[in-house]
């Protein structure tokens, strides 16, 4: 989702909690990774792989000039033969340390497996959190939660449409990386490039 498409869902969202809700879960985000210099992993439940929301960050990350943001996209299942970026399988878990970040991304319940080894992820020192549908022993866990449970009638917001809200404001508000001199019609090339940019496609 392009920038124009996230201004325009934040218009039709002005006055409900999810807007500010998506800031505040961003600025966590940004909190926790830029000062250690990264170590983002991202991972999803047995059903559900936030490939998109790993997208989006890595997009986030390259326009805000905030590598940091940019995540390891964790996998329950990889294939062989896949590119090296989904070839990470949960056994990357178990290296986490003091430093890392855990961003987890749960619609339903996300399995007692997942929950051993971000209990672990945790207990070695890694913040955790998480984008869920209200599980509490996933919301236990994390240091700092957004839960979007499911949709009803009269609340038509969904988890994916949370996540495009968190990467775009993952990627704002920040103070810009100083990587030499830059001139002010550079950056408004850049912003128009990044503003008339197709919406990014799936790995």
């Amino acid at each position: 989702m392009d920038a124009v498409r996230v201004a325009l869902l934040r218009e039709v969202l002005a006055g409900t909690q999810w807007p500010g809700a998506a800031r505040r879960f961003a600025g966590s985000l940004r909190r926790s990774v830029v000062p250690g210099g990264g170590h983002l992993l991202l991972v999803g439940t047995e059903g559900y792989e936030p490939w998109h929301l790993a997208a989006h960050l890595v997009d986030e990350a390259a326009w805000s000039g905030l590598p940091e943001l940019a995540p390891t996209l964790v996998r329950h299942h990889v294939r062989p033969g896949e590119p090296a970026h989904l070839s990470v399988g949960l056994g990357r878990l178990a290296a986490v340390r003091r430093g890392h970040t855990l961003l987890v991304v749960a619609p339903g319940a996300p399995g007692e497996g997942l929950l051993e080894r971000v209990h672990d992820a945790r207990r070695a020192g890694a913040t955790v959190l998480s984008l869920d549908g209200g599980d509490p022993d996933l919301g236990a866990l994390a240091h700092d939660a957004l839960s979007v449970p499911a949709p009803v009638p009269e609340d038509e917001m969904d988890l994916d449409t949370v996540q495009h809200l968190v990467s775009a404001a993952a990627g704002e508000n920040t103070v810009p990386v100083r990587r030499g001199p830059r001139r002010f019609r550079d950056r408004l090339a850049r912003l128009a490039d990044h503003l008339t940019a197709p919406p990014p496609s799936r790995w």
